[in-house]
Parts: structure tokens; sequence; C-alpha cells
């Protein structure tokens, strides 16, 4: 038996429901599939369970990938703006947190909840808890799932990347896209806390729960937002950042107080105030614990006017100039989206669909695009999606 549509997208998060709604407003029989029980887990649990759902600088410079342009197509067909509006119509009440980034004040359920509407408006048939064993292409994709073979003219694949397993994340849209002779970009873990080993993740461990602002820099590349220590690591949203960018082997250099100069200010207070406590005059401008972590490194207590200039200059690098390599990452059980995955030389940026094979589209976190933190994946995933509606 056949089940025929113009239409499957398979993977119902955030870039296949858009996807869903926007061919069914065009009239098109549309059927979404997923193999979980409960869709769109990946928005109800983030922000808090608030759903940081947009940013509102969204713009193609903050994300990833290995064309940068690639994006700015579907980011000028569906904008952040869009997405407001549409929150605005369910009468959806939210409010900026920092960054532009915006989140629901009630749940992140009113955004799952939003969407299902939509597509019930639009006619579409959401079928959960199937699972395709086999994609094959005649004229049409034919898909076979255990109870069931749907055909369509179009495929859509928004099956995400490899975060969070728990949930369902799976390589299926890896899978397919090899299948039909499509390149992918080297995946690997993204906006994730970093782990390190030995005597750095002791340090970790006695601060673990601690959080300043810090600046992190990789290379050309610098993030400064709040940053975590835990027993594993760091953690933060600076490290969430750099984390993107960051290649194993290589090192992270971390500035515990960027708005000080260090060297400079306890030069200053040496002249000034000779008879202070180092600690005293550290914990000016890092918390306690932390100050007390980078004296017992260094071995140095006593006042500040019988610290050589040999020692501040080794406090002010410890404070200002930290670095720091990393052992590796939290992997893919933390992290929050994937780095990587359909190249995007292989997609049209107007309609998302494959240069390759007819009919075939890949929208979401699947392709070869990573957002920065702050809600801008989600957006690449209304984006995409919204944008790949209007061509199926």
């Amino acid at each position: 038996m056949k089940n025929i549509f113009d239409v499957a997208i398979v993977g119902a998060g955030a870039a296949g429901l858009m996807c869903a709604i926007e061919a069914g407003k065009r009239g098109k029989k549309a059927i979404l599939l997923d193999h979980v029980k409960k869709i769109g887990e990946k928005i109800r649990i983030s922000g808090g369970g608030r759903c940081n759902f947009t940013n509102i600088n969204t713009n193609y410079k903050k994300f990833i990938s290995t064309n940068p342009d690639f994006v700015k197509s579907a980011l000028s067909q569906y904008s952040h703006n869009d997405f407001i509006s549409l929150i605005g119509k369910h009468q959806i009440r939210f409010h900026e947190k920092k960054l532009g980034q915006l989140f629901c004040d009630e749940s992140a359920q009113q955004i799952i909840s939003m969407l299902q509407i939509e597509c019930q408006q639009a006619n579409v048939i959401l079928q959960s808890n199937t699972f395709i064993k086999s994609i094959i292409k005649t004229n049409n994709f034919i898909l076979e799932t255990q109870d069931l073979n749907f055909e369509t003219k179009s495929l859509v694949i928004a099956t995400g990347g490899l975060s969070i397993p728990k949930i369902g994340a799976t390589k299926f849209g890896y899978e397919i896209a090899k299948q039909f002779g499509l390149n992918i970009i080297g995946t690997s873990p993204a906006l994730v806390p970093l782990t390190f080993n030995d005597a750095l993740l002791d340090k970790c461990k006695k601060l673990a729960g601690l959080s300043i602002e810090a600046r992190i820099s990789f290379q050309k590349t610098l993030f400064e937002e709040g940053m975590l220590f835990t027993h594993r690591g760091l953690s933060g949203p600076s490290i969430l950042q750099i984390s993107s960018y960051w290649k194993l082997g290589q090192n992270i250099e971390i500035n515990l107080s960027p708005d000080h100069n260090i060297y400079d200010y306890l030069q200053q207070k040496k002249q000034n105030k000779p008879r202070l406590e180092i600690m005293t005059v550290m914990n000016d401008f890092l918390p306690k614990r932390l100050a007390q972590s980078i004296c017992e490194d260094l071995h140095i207590s006593g006042r500040i006017a019988d610290l050589s200039n040999k020692i501040i200059n080794s406090i002010s690098n410890s404070v200002n100039q930290w670095v720091v390599k990393p052992t590796g990452t939290e992997g893919y059980r933390t992290a929050e989206v994937t780095l990587g995955g359909v190249d995007t030389k292989e997609l049209s940026s107007k309609t998302m669909m494959s240069k390759k094979v007819e009919g075939l589209y890949f929208i979401g976190e699947v392709v070869d695009v990573t957002g920065h933190l702050g809600g801008y994946n989600f957006q690449w995933a209304w984006s995409s999606g919204y944008t790949a509606g209007q061509y199926v």
C-alpha cells in the first residue's frame, strides 16, 4: 500500500515543522515523519525550558560554514522579524535576556504548540514514532517504513545533527545524503563544554560552580561572556562559543579580567598602597576563590610592595593571558549543535534543494551551517525550513 504525497518531510524538529507549515500553506499535500514519539524535544529543553527562539542581531556573520555566504538567501527570505511576527500572531509573550537573545516569558512548549497549530491549519499530516527503513528514488521518492510505504515528489531531510542523542539524534540525515552522492563536511560537537586533565582539571574541580565574565580567544576569534568552572572542565557561554572554533591539540587563551590591565593595576597599587596584601588587591578584580587559586599556583603571598616586577608580570599573565590546552569536549551528549554536515556546495542557497537530485532538500542542523550561541541555530531552522517550504 502506498500513500502518495506532494512532499514528505523527515524530522519534526524546528526546521521540519516550519517547512511542513509553509508547504501546507501552498496547498501541497504534506506529511511530516519522525522516529520519536514526542516531537520538538530540542525546542522544549532549549533555553532552560523557555526556548531562545531567535536573536534580534541575526546576520550571516553569526554562522559558521565552509561557505559563509550560503545562509544569506534563507535569512533574507525569512528573517528573525518574520518569526517574531508569528510569535505575536499567537500572542506568545517574550523578553530579551541579553545580547539580543529572545525567550518565551512562560514556556518553550508554547513554541511547539504554536507550530502544531500551524501544521493543523495547513492540513499537514504529522506521524511520529515512524521508522524509515529505506528511501529509493524512481520518478518519485519511495519511503519504506515499518508499517506503510509513502510516495512523494519532494523529499525534505530535516533530521538534525548528532547532538543530544538521548532525545533522538541520529546520523540518518547524513546517511541519506551519502546514499544520494552528496558530500558531507566532517562533523563534530559544537557549543559544548571543554574538558581538561591533570592539574588543570583539579583546579577546575576546586573552583566548580564559580562563574565569571571572561574573554576567550582562539587564534583570531574571541568571545566575551560568562565562563563557568565545573567538575569536568570549563563551560559557560564564552566557552561554548569558542568550542565551535577550537581545534584539538591547540591552545585557547583566557582573560579572566577583561576590564583590567592587571600589570598596570598592580604596579599602581605597589606605588600607592604598598602595604596591601596581594590577595586583598586581587580581590578587587577576581572572586576570592579564584584569586586564592592563582596565588597558590604561583606560590605568592604577602605585601604587594615585596613583589618583584617579574612576579607581578606572572600574575598579570595568569589573569589576562591564561593559556590552556583542552584535551577535548564533553561530546555530543551535551553539545547544543553539530558542526559540519551536508556540504552547502551541494545545495541551492535559494531553495535548499540538492543540485544533484531533483526534489531532494536538506534543511536545519543537518546542513553545514552552525550558528553562534543565542538563538541563531533556531533562526537557521526557521529560515531554511521556510525557504524549502516555498519550493517543494
